[in-house]
């Protein structure tokens, strides 16, 4: 159970699933960089992606000058879970949303109950 894409293609599913989230989303993220990794460290465990940062929902006044929050993609735990390139394409789909959520300040008990947990 794994499929094996490369960096370039990997990088293309991850554009694909950015490019599909909605403009008028979109035009609401601020200070937000999505990076591309191979594993995630020790301490995550075997996840597929990770957000890090403070949530847009959770901003203050007082939020300036803070080095961009961060969203993580792991490739080889993405490619992992899946059995082909096109439920990689969805998996990937999936995994940006639901980090992106959680930048916008959605916890997972909404995400489950919306399918992207």
């Amino acid at each position: 159970m794994a499929v094996t894409v490369d960096a370039e293609r990997f990088e293309e599913l991850v554009d694909a699933a950015l490019g599909a989230i909605p403009e008028e989303l979109l035009a609401q993220v601020e200070n937000l960089a999505v990076l591309i990794a191979e594993e995630p460290e020790a301490e995550l465990g075997e996840v597929l992606g990770y957000y890090s940062g403070i949530p847009l929902s959770q901003r203050t006044s007082q939020y300036s000058g803070a080095l961009p929050d961060r969203i993580l993609i792991f490739r080889g735990p993405l490619c992992r879970w899946v059995n082909t390139e096109q439920e990689l394409a969805e998996q990937v789909r999936i995994t940006v949303w639901h980090e992106l959520a959680h930048y916008f300040g959605i916890d997972d008990v909404d995400l489950d109950d919306w399918g992207y947990a």
